[in-house]
């Protein structure tokens, strides 16, 4: 459930299923003013929930739900630029809903992209600076990737089809950062276009098509695509769940991108980490999250997060507030259901740091990532 109004009040003692109930410090705070939103219920730890909680810290999460959603002949968009997340430095990322047959045209970015499809199956056709093309079907859980410039369509297969889109850049709307062939073709005078293709005039009559053509590939299907089942899952210490790491050992044509995909047990926690090469953005797809946070001189915050919102915990490359390194552990507040979510990183391989095992041997005796 999402509700976005600050109007929409309910009461202190008001519960919504799957939502932690409010702290006795939430209630404090509310039995002095106006009761609690159902927006309030969904984000408790902003409400004095963990008594850890100290200092300031900027905001560092964001919900798609609170993007504009643009509606679109055969499917919709909508996205998470620097300026709904201005911590968001280095990536951007999208939601794409195609229906059945529905094609996303022949364009190309002045950014690398990163594909997820989580929903259906599409296909994807690419063409390089050779005139070389590449057709590939993926399915959930496989992963693309295209450097700046490879111009590419995706054409969804079934009744529904949907995935995650990275950019390796926080400004993603900045003047002309994307090119649509169909576009350009309508902007140059057809005398133009007849004499530079050596073709009439009249077979350009009819542009911009709807439905660019889609040519058999040439190339190997496997340099722009990670398909998931040819690479089993890793071996993860602490018996809290699984994950799937996708960079260049794994997927060699990903050099600006890297994403890890983690499934978290119920009630299981990320270890406390951080990442000192690069930024951590974060997309939720499934499950009810806790993330604790901490940048050091008693400043700390937890957020709460749900499917469908995203978060960017910023490495230790800049001296001000947006720049340091950002310690972290995320939990899976669900007792019962599996927490799905997607780490990306602007590096061709992430590092990760974590409290030495030497240090915590009292208190852990093995190394562990995801923990049961």
């Amino acid at each position: 459930m999402k509700v976005s109004s600050p109007y929409h009040c309910l009461s202190p003692s008001a519960q919504i299923p799957g939502v932690v109930p409010l702290s006795p410090a939430a209630h404090l705070v509310f039995s002095m003013g106006s009761p609690p939103t159902a927006l309030d219920l969904q984000n408790p730890d902003n409400l004095g929930q963990q008594s850890t909680d100290n200092g300031v810290l900027p905001n560092l999460k964001w919900s798609f739900s609170d993007s504009r959603t643009r509606i679109l002949r055969g499917g919709w968009v909508r996205e998470q630029v620097i300026t709904d997340l201005p911590v968001s430095v280095d990536i951007s990322a999208a939601q794409q809903h195609l229906t059945k047959g529905s094609i996303r045209e022949l364009h190309w970015h002045r950014t690398a992209e990163c594909g997820y499809v989580y929903a259906g199956s599409v296909l994807l056709s690419a063409v390089n600076e050779d005139g070389q093309y590449q057709v590939s079907k993926l399915e959930v859980g496989d992963i693309w990737y295209f450097p700046k410039g490879e111009a590419h369509t995706v054409q969804g297969l079934e009744e529904e089809n949907e995935f995650l889109l990275v950019f390796d850049d926080g400004n993603f709307d900045a003047v002309v950062s994307t090119f649509n062939l169909d576009d350009w073709i309508a902007y140059t005078p057809v005398s133009v276009l007849a004499k530079n293709f050596n073709l009439s005039e009249s077979v350009f009559g009819n542009v911009p098509s709807p439905n660019p053509y889609i040519q058999n590939a040439t190339l190997n299907p496997q340099d722009y695509v990670y398909y998931a089942k040819d690479h089993p899952l890793e071996k993860v210490p602490g018996r809290g769940g699984a994950l799937r790491m996708v960079d260049t050992t794994t997927f060699p044509i990903a050099t600006t991108i890297a994403a890890t995909v983690v499934t978290l047990e119920p009630a299981g926690l990320r270890e406390l980490h951080w990442h000192p090469n690069a930024a951590e953005w974060l997309y939720f797809h499934k499950g009810q999250a806790r993330a604790g946070v901490f940048i050091g001189n008693a400043n700390a915050r937890t957020f709460d997060f749900s499917a469908g919102d995203t978060a960017l915990f910023p490495d230790n490359n800049g001296e001000d507030i947006y720049t340091y390194s950002y310690r972290h552990y995320i939990e899976n507040t669900s007792p019962m259901e599996q927490l799905v979510w997607i780490e990306i990183y602007k590096s061709d391989r992430p590092t990760l740091l974590r409290i030495p095992l030497d240090v915590a041997k009292s208190i852990k005796t093995e190394k562990q990532i995801l923990i049961k």
